[in-house]
């Protein structure tokens, strides 16, 4: 990638790459949605919470239990949809990434 003398990338910015990966598989997703023509009752709801997502995204602190709770109504609005596997996947994937550290049971 070409910059000019002074530009730093995002990263070098300080951002977190879960944040931007995040926000790409969640952008990724949204236009696989809207592309998808055929209708199906709970549409409205994936959608809302993709918009919540992005909302968290571009906020800089997306919230771990609130992205899960997103993550769980997507899953159960779209899940079924086979086209959209895989992008959904990536969202799921991105938000595991925020997974909270526990210590390991004993």
């Amino acid at each position: 990638m070409l910059r000019s003398v002074g530009q730093t990338s995002v990263t070098e910015q300080g951002a977190d790459p879960r944040t931007m990966e995040l926000g790409a598989a969640v952008s990724r997703l949204r236009r696989e949605l809207a592309g998808y023509q055929t209708e199906f009752r709970d549409r409205a709801i994936a959608e809302d919470e993709l918009a919540a997502l992005a909302a968290m995204v571009a906020a800089g602190a997306p919230e771990a239990a609130r992205m899960r709770r997103s993550l769980l109504l997507i899953v159960g609005s779209i899940g079924s949809v086979s086209a959209l596997a895989q992008p959904l996947m990536d969202v799921r994937n991105a938000v595991d990434l925020f997974g909270e550290h526990r210590p390991p049971s004993r």
